[in-house]
C-alpha cells in the first residue's frame, strides 16, 4: 500500500470510531458530512482523501482533521508523517511522569531508578536512587539536571572510565540538540543551553562538534560514604507516547556490588534521614549563628559571659571572639 492509500486508511479508520454527531443512538462512527461541518473541509475533498486521490493535504488541513477526530498525541503525530510533513512541536518539554511509571518505580524496589525529562531534568526518584547517589531533594533544581551537573564540575559520587564518560557526553547533548527541534518554543530549554555553553567549555566543545551519540549500558562506580565503592551497571530506557528517560543501575547476582546494594536497600531511608537531619541542623545553627552575629551590642553592660563567650569592654555576646563582639566561631 503507498503512503496515500495508508493515510486514507487511517483517516477512514479514526473517522469510524468517532460517535455520530448527528444521531448519538447511531453506530457506523461520522458521516462524511459531519466531519466537512466539523473541519471546514469539503465532502468530496474528504472523499478524495480517504480514497488516496488527494495527495498533499496542508499543514491547516492535517489540523483540522486532528482536532475533528480527536486524534491523541501519537496518532497526531502519525498522521503528519502519513501526509509527509513534520509533526507540529510541542511548546514546552513534558514532565508529566504516568501512573504506569510510578508504578513501575514502585516495584523496582531493589533497583536504583532515576525519571529525567527530554532536557535531562530529574524528576522523580525511588529511595534506592537517593540512598546510592545522594538524595535530590536536598540539591537547588539547576544541580537536578544530569548535564549542568556533569558538564560543570558538582561535586558527584559518581566516577566514569574515559571512555564511557565522553560517549554518555556525547549522547545527552545528542538529546539536547534533539529536544531544541521538538520544541522549539522552550525557553527553558533554550536558557539551559545557553548557560552550559558559557559556563563549560568542555559542553560547548562537544555540542560544537554535532556528535551523534547514542545510549549504551554504561559502567559506573559509585564512591559511597557508608558502603564504599559500588562498582555497577547503568541503562536508559525511553518511555514511548512521553518522552521520559529512565536510569537504571543493576548488579550481577551474588557480586559484591549485588550485596552493596541489598544493604542500601535496607538502610536506605536511615541514610537519607540521617542526611536530612543533618541538613537541618546545619542550617538552623547557621541561622543561629547569623541571628547572634545581627545582635546589637550598643548600651549593653554588665553582661556575664558564657563558655566560649569572649568581652569587649565589658559586653559580652555568643560567639565572641577576641576580635569583638559577634564575631563568629570557627566550625
Amino acid at each position: 500500500m503507498t503512503r496515500h492509500g495508508e493515510l486514507g486508511t487511517a483517516l477512514h479508520r479514526w473517522r469510524d470510531r468517532m460517535p455520530p454527531a448527528d444521531e448519538p443512538g447511531r453506530a457506523g462512527g461520522l458521516r462524511h458530512t459531519e466531519l466537512a461541518r466539523l473541519t471546514g473541509l469539503s465532502v468530496d475533498y474528504l472523499v478524495r482523501l480517504e480514497e488516496g486521490r488527494a495527495t498533499s493535504p496542508s499543514v491547516q488541513v492535517l489540523t483540522a482533521l486532528a482536532h475533528a477526530l480527536r486524534l491523541s498525541e501519537t496518532e497526531r503525530r502519525h498522521l503528519f508523517l502519513l501526509a509527509g510533513e513534520s509533526p507540529p512541536a510541542v511548546g514546552r518539554v513534558p514532565d508529566h511522569v504516568p501512573a504506569s511509571v510510578r508504578r513501575l518505580l514502585g516495584r523496582l524496589a531493589g533497583t536504583p531508578v532515576g525519571v529525567y525529562d527530554a532536557a535531562w531534568n530529574l524528576i522523580t526518584w525511588n529511595p534506592l536512587w537517593a540512598a546510592l547517589v545522594g538524595d535530590p531533594a536536598q540539591a537547588p533544581p539547576r544541580e537536578r539536571n544530569a548535564v549542568w551537573h556533569h558538564f560543570t564540575g558538582v561535586p558527584s559520587r559518581i566516577v566514569r572510565t574515559v571512555e564511557h564518560e565522553a560517549g554518555f557526553e556525547a549522547a545527552v547533548v545528542a538529546d539536547l540538540r534533539a529536544a531544541t527541534v521538538r520544541y522549539p518554543t522552550d525557553v527553558r530549554l533554550r536558557f539551559l543551553i545557553g548557560e552550559l555553553r558559557r559556563a563549560s567549555h568542555r559542553f560547548a566543545v562537544v555540542w560544537n562538534s554535532r556528535i551523534a551519540g547514542a545510549h549504551d549500558t554504561e559502567i559506573r562506580t559509585v564512591r559511597h560514604p557508608d558502603v564504599g565503592p559500588v562498582t555497577l551497571e547503568c541503562d536508559t530506557l525511553t518511555v514511548p507516547g512521553c518522552d521520559l528517560r529512565i536510569a537504571a543501575y543493576s548488579a550481577a547476582p551474588g557480586t559484591d556490588a549485588a550485596d552493596k546494594l541489598a544493604l542500601l536497600d535496607v538502610i536506605g531511608t536511615e541514610i537519607i534521614g540521617a542526611e536530612a537531619e543533618t541538613e537541618v541542623e546545619t542550617k538552623a545553627k547557621t541561622e543561629a549563628e547569623v541571628a547572634a552575629d545581627a545582635e546589637p551590642t550598643d548600651d549593653v553592660e554588665g553582661v556575664q559571659g558564657v563558655q566560649g563567650v569572649g568581652s569587649v569592654e565589658g559586653v559580652g555576646g555568643v560567639g565572641a571572639g577576641p576580635g569583638g563582639a559577634g564575631a563568629p566561631q570557627a566550625t
